[in-house]
């Protein structure tokens, strides 16, 4: 093996790295200011947890419980995080269910100010990505489908999706509906959340 004839990396003997120095916080009274570009979004920032049911692909509709965190660091997106668990028939926790993670963007015009347009991605680990176009409705309604699908060879066939998100009486709600194979869109899961934090 021949010498580096570039010298040894300058990180090779570099001091240990302190935190990451950056806050992500789905709580506007902490952390970086929201960026003005997600101001059309600012009622869907916070921790939102709640119940819903679940159908398609699934053989039998099925209760679960979900949480839901969106939150920002300053920068142009939002993040996007849910955690769902299986329900009994007396609403205690049965198992672990559907993880997702994501984030939002609105889409900028020449001006690098928001337009009602938006963009967004939302992976599981279970090998699907599901990738959005989407409009703001008003400050407290969110239409998305996805533009592109794709699926790991041992993942969910995904053929289409569409979610819609809105603010209702200080709760958010949602609908997402997926297509597998030839299927068409049927509804998938829908909730109601209410706001636990932020």
């Amino acid at each position: 093996m021949s010498d580096n004839p570039l010298g040894p990396p300058p990180w090779l003997n570099a001091p240990p790295v302190e935190p990451y120095p950056y806050e992500d916080t789905h709580d506007l009274r902490k952390g970086a200011d929201l960026h003005p570009a997600l101001l059309g979004l600012l009622p869907f920032v916070g921790l939102w947890r709640g119940r819903g049911q679940g159908g398609f692909p699934a053989e039998e509709d099925y209760d679960f419980a979900q949480e839901i965190r969106i939150s920002h660091d300053g920068r142009p997106f939002l993040r996007f995080e849910a955690r769902s668990w299986l329900l009994d028939g007396e609403g205690k926790p049965l198992s672990e269910w559907i993880v997702e993670s994501g984030f939002w963007r609105p889409v900028l015009n020449a001006a690098e100010r928001a337009t009602d347009e938006m963009e967004a991605v939302v992976i599981t680990p279970d090998g699907t990505a599901e990738l959005y176009l989407g409009t703001t409705i008003g400050p407290t309604r969110l239409e998305m489908e996805a533009d592109a699908v794709a699926y790991t060879p041992s993942g969910l066939p995904l053929s289409g999706a569409k979610r819609l998100f809105g603010i209702v009486d200080a709760a958010l709600l949602y609908a997402h509906e997926v297509s597998v194979g030839e299927s068409g869109l049927r509804p998938h899961m829908s909730a109601r959340l209410l706001r636990i934090g932020g």
